[in-house]
């Protein structure tokens, strides 16, 4: 299943996040149960993601909202993202 989304400038994986970064969800690259799975997380499209820790390949704990979630690198490599820039203005 892909959801789709209008800003694909800089879209890359979830697992490939920096540590300290916030990122946007754009789409996700699955099935019905990944997306069922991310939905009941709160993980949709738009939903606005800070990586806290990376675990040398094994997946990132991150942090949505007052939420913290661990990722497996397989789900999160799924889950394309953008980052998120601050507007400085």
């Amino acid at each position: 299943m892909l959801m789709n989304s209008s800003n694909t400038s800089h879209v890359f994986p979830l697992g490939m996040a920096s540590e300290g970064e916030i990122v946007k969800i754009v789409s996700v690259i699955g099935g019905k149960n990944l997306a069922k799975r991310l939905m009941a997380m709160g993980m949709v499209e738009d939903t606005q993601l800070q990586i806290l820790q990376r675990q040398k390949g094994t997946g990132l704990v991150i942090a949505r909202g007052e939420s913290r979630l661990a990722l497996g690198a397989g789900m999160a490599n799924k889950i394309l993202v953008v980052p998120v820039v601050e507007n400085l203005s």
